[in-house]
């Protein structure tokens, strides 16, 4: 059966197809390295574990990361983002890869030489006392 333009049924067809395709346009996600609060979450993670397994004089607060983790988590849950796209985006090597460079880059504008443990424990130390959020997953011995 062919539907001429002028046909009413098939004017409905491809009003309904194309209010579809907006609405599902309007709840396109941005990926979740986009998303501001779910990013800087996961990096001020990332830079406490950095900083607490290169300096001894530092340590994790491990029960405020991990209530830390699950709030990011319910977070990108609330904004619509399953929990398999939550992993697939932790997990991914593109991700890790950008992460580690963003902290390498963290690292140098603070003046830490990568691999110097004393650097680290002075950043950890100063993380600490000006209450940031990678200051707040950290205690100092």
């Amino acid at each position: 059966m062919r539907m001429k333009l002028g046909n009413p049924l098939a004017a409905a067809l491809c009003l309904a197809l194309s209010t579809n395709a907006m609405a599902a346009a309007a709840q396109a996600k941005p990926p979740l390295r986009e998303v501001a609060v779910i990013d800087d979450g996961l990096f001020a993670v990332a830079m406490a574990d950095e900083i607490r397994n290169k300096c001894d004089g530092v340590s994790a607060r491990l029960i405020t990361a991990y209530t830390f983790l699950s709030r990011l988590k319910s977070k990108a849950r609330e904004l619509g983002y399953s929990d398999d796209e939550i992993d697939d985006h932790v997990t991914s090597k593109p991700e890790k890869a950008r992460m580690r460079a963003r902290g390498e880059a963290y690292l140098k504008a603070n003046g830490v030489t990568l691999g110097d443990k004393s650097g680290y424990c002075r950043l950890g130390k100063q993380e600490i006392a000006k209450g940031s959020q990678i200051g707040a997953l950290l205690k100092a011995r």
